[in-house]
């Protein structure tokens, strides 16, 4: 007799049921098993694979060149904008009035220029005075010169009659001889010192005009300074209308009408349209893997969409070099860890059509690139 505790035997109709529904599930498991393993080893073979990647672009930090109340704010948050939009305008009075001072400053240069410039005219003038009276200097020279030469001819004709024993002249045409040539001679005297006046006035003269030409040349460089005064100033003047570098999406905007503005404040954020992956793998992935090669991507916050692309370039080093604090493997306490190397991945334009405006800097995404 069976005690009392002991399972009934199954009957041989219910292990004959049974035997088929239990071998088919075993089947069916194991070819699943089998199909994913093989999938599985596949998609190691032909794939490298990580999830830390993200969505990265072009992120422009748009800021004030001046101090300043901001007066107008013409963008809302996210709103899509054109390359030379006006997104926000400071008051512009006070530029306005600098502009106006640098363009009197420029008039009254240029006037200096025109004043230095007559100065030299008129040293050429009386340059070209002196130049005529040391002309006139001169012949009076050589006249004064021609009447000694004569005085003395004279002279000392008048001086052998007087000695001769015909005495055909008398004491007093001699004398009127002799002093008529001490006359010439001492107009010979005053012509010349009247030359040398004249030419010490040309030389005169030629510093005047050098002098004249140097207070040009200085009034001048005063209105070329004066002119990039200006031009400085018309910058600054419109540096007050602050526009977008380039099209895209405005993001953290952090202005508003009445606050007063700093050079160089972040006013506002503009995401550029254009997207790409940057994946960091291990550097135990990098061995086969080269640009051109094709990504599959999936972007977690579109639901795990997926997208195409190709491998575009490896970093030239580590992430942890181009860390702000870059580990010091000499300091006695090394540890060996995996380090990441980034990798740049270009969207295929035809995946993301439809997807533009819904791709964002900062997404998480997942990569696969086929490296057989």
């Amino acid at each position: 007799m069976a005690p009392p505790d002991s399972p009934p035997a199954a009957s041989p109709a219910a292990k004959k049921k049974r035997g088929p529904v239990f071998w088919a599930a075993v089947v069916v498991l194991g070819g699943a098993a089998l199909l994913w393993l093989a999938d599985f080893t596949y998609h190691g073979i032909v794939y490298r694979e990580t999830d830390d990647a993200y969505v990265a672009g072009h992120v422009h930090t748009v800021s004030s060149r001046l101090e300043g109340n901001v007066t107008e704010v013409l963008v809302e948050e996210n709103q899509v904008v054109r390359a030379g939009q006006v997104l926000a305008k400071l008051d512009r009075l006070p530029f306005e009035i600098a502009l106006g001072r640098a363009r009197a400053a420029l008039d009254a240069a240029q006037a200096d220029v025109d004043r230095a410039a007559a100065a030299v005219a008129q040293a050429e003038a009386e340059h070209a005075q002196a130049q005529a009276q040391q002309a006139l200097a001169a012949a009076q020279v050589q006249q004064s010169a021609a009447q000694l030469d004569l005085a003395n001819v004279n002279r000392s004709r008048d001086e052998r009659l007087l000695t001769a024993d015909t005495r055909t002249i008398s004491q007093a045409e001699a004398d009127t001889t002799r002093s008529a040539a001490d006359a010439a001679a001492a107009n010979l005297a005053a012509a010349k010192a009247n030359l040398a006046a004249a030419a010490a006035r040309v030389q005169v003269g030629d510093a005047a005009i050098d002098a004249a030409k140097v207070q040009v040349k200085a009034a001048r460089a005063r209105v070329d300074a004066q002119r990039e005064a200006v031009r400085d100033a018309e910058r600054e003047l419109s540096y007050t209308t602050i526009v977008a570098p380039t099209d895209g999406r405005i993001g953290n905007k952090n202005v508003e009408v009445g606050n007063r503005v700093q050079m160089g404040q972040a006013l506002f954020a503009l995401v550029e349209p254009d997207y790409w992956i940057t994946a960091n793998f291990k550097e135990t992935q990098l061995k086969s893997m080269r640009a051109g090669q094709k990504v599959e991507i999936e972007i977690d916050a579109l639901g795990g969409q997926a997208f195409t692309g190709t491998v575009d370039s490896i970093a030239p080093a580590t992430g942890a070099e181009f860390a702000l604090l870059p580990p010091d493997n000499a300091t006695g306490n090394f540890t060996k860890v995996v380090q990441r190397v980034p990798v740049k991945i270009v969207f295929d334009p035809e995946s993301v059509k439809g997807f533009e405006s819904r791709l964002s800097p900062g997404l998480s995404a997942v990569v696969n690139v086929r490296v057989r």
